[in-house]
């Protein structure tokens, strides 16, 4: 598997961690607005990265 690959599925999974926990705490109306949108912001980030890296990286045997 290439490192590429490897890097961009960690980077999805951080940013889906992040997205559940953003909406877990926007669900309990607990927390900073600065800092969930700081969160959500980066989140988001990471999983849009993530997806472009595992989309865009080629196989290669």
């Amino acid at each position: 598997m290439n490192v590429k690959r490897i890097f961009g599925t960690i980077l999805t999974i951080l940013g889906i961690i992040g997205l559940i926990y953003t909406g877990i705490v926007i669900i309990q109306r607990e927390g900073n607005a600065i800092n969930l949108t700081v969160i959500g912001a980066i989140s988001l980030i990471f999983f849009l990265t993530g997806i472009s890296l595992v989309r865009n990286t080629k196989d290669e045997a």
